[in-house]
């Protein structure tokens, strides 16, 4: 009887992201970086990147960015947003307790019994959301539930007067995050508070990293821009965009992925966590620039996500883009479940891939490359 013939196994691709990245990202993700308040991730990130760039700056307003080849006339722009979702103190009742008021677009809808941390001036508070139990709130069988509203939310820090909480350094203004950070999932899932879009932050410094580890020589300026307040307007965008005045911007940012129930793909498209980069078509994105992109990920065998948007991106696409005289501008989304919860999951060979396209899409773009319409 002949031998079975034992099956080579298919070698596992070499990750190029390091433990040192994940590291990175781990943190980045634990630290606080709400609207307005975005110093303590901007710190972190800017001391990662400066190994890999020539020069960094950051702005009145916090945007971050790193620089390589800075003399070059001609400028490209990679680029992500650092802010987060939150809340600031709105009110402080006689009885210790805190109303609150949005910081961005935050869910008041997962808030009730989750833990936070306020930010007043004598460093972080811990506190809740208190939310009254299901025996009380049932107790009158013809009232209807209450639903979590921003008016009907507090937190509750253990303090049971005024006084106390302005003891713990709480003030009117008091910056709130959720305390939830990053963790890991089987099959290669990560989920955390504020991926939107420190994801893209983490995204774009590896870009850089991987240029300088393999000794790459790029025929123009690039500046790696890590913004403040997209979450509010796409104010840093705006800021950093009149400031650079960029010939070219590839932003980066997330998407929804369309698989869990009640979405609608008819309406949000097709897109699924662990299937590729999404980027999409709309207005502010540049068409011929959009098509060089997917031409590079053809050439790379990466595969693509493709999606529609209609009157704007939403993202920090549409400042770059209508900025100055125009810039040609192209959105290269990552798919993310559970947007703006503290449980937003994305897929570790998508962080993988949008890196890859990004990289070699700066390797294949020169200062020559056409973008004319005409």
């Amino acid at each position: 009887m002949a031998k079975a013939k034992k099956l080579k196994a298919t070698p596992k691709k070499k990750s190029i992201l390091t433990d040192a990245s994940y590291a990175f990202l781990r943190n980045y993700i634990n630290t606080p970086s709400p609207v307005g308040f975005e110093i303590g991730g901007q710190k972190l990130w800017i001391d990662y990147l400066k190994p890999y760039v020539d020069t960094q700056f950051m702005d009145p307003y916090g945007t971050a960015v790193g620089v390589i080849n800075p003399t070059h006339p001609f400028k490209v722009v990679i680029e992500a947003h650092v802010d987060e979702i939150s809340w600031f103190v709105n009110y402080i009742t006689d009885q210790g307790l805190i109303y609150l008021k949005r910081n961005g677009g935050v869910d008041h809808q997962i808030a009730p019994a989750k833990r936070v941390l306020i930010h007043g001036k004598k460093g972080s508070v811990k506190a809740v959301f208190g939310w009254p139990a299901i025996h009380t709130r049932m107790s009158n069988p013809e009232q209807k539930e209450p639903a979590p509203k921003t008016d009907n939310l507090f937190l509750d820090c253990g303090a049971r007067t005024k006084k106390e909480v302005e003891a713990l350094g709480i003030h009117i203004g008091s910056v709130v995050t959720y305390e939830e950070g990053y963790d890991e999932l089987a099959y290669d899932y990560i989920i955390g508070r504020a991926f939107d879009n420190r994801i893209g932050g983490f995204m774009i410094a590896e870009v850089a990293r991987l240029l300088k580890e393999n000794k790459k020589k790029l025929p123009f300026g690039l500046y790696i821009v890590n913004a403040v307040q997209e979450e509010i307007g796409l104010r840093g965008a705006e800021m950093i965009a009149r400031r650079i005045k960029p010939d070219i911007a590839i932003i980066t940012d997330v998407t929804h992925d369309t698989q869990t129930p009640m979405i609608n793909k008819a309406i949000e498209g097709d897109v699924a966590c662990g299937k590729g980069p999404s980027p999409c078509y709309g207005p502010a994105v540049h068409n011929k620039l959009l098509q060089f992109v997917q031409d590079v990920a053809e050439k790379q065998k990466i595969d693509l996500q493709m999606r529609t948007v209609s009157r704007s991106t939403g993202t920090d696409t549409d400042s770059f883009a209508y900025s100055n005289d125009g810039c040609p501008s192209v959105l290269i989304s990552l798919p993310l479940r559970y947007m703006h919860t503290t449980v937003e999951m994305v897929h570790k060979s998508d962080i993988e891939q949008t890196i890859h396209l990004m990289y070699e899409t700066l390797l294949a773009l020169t200062p020559k490359t056409n973008l004319s319409y005409l």
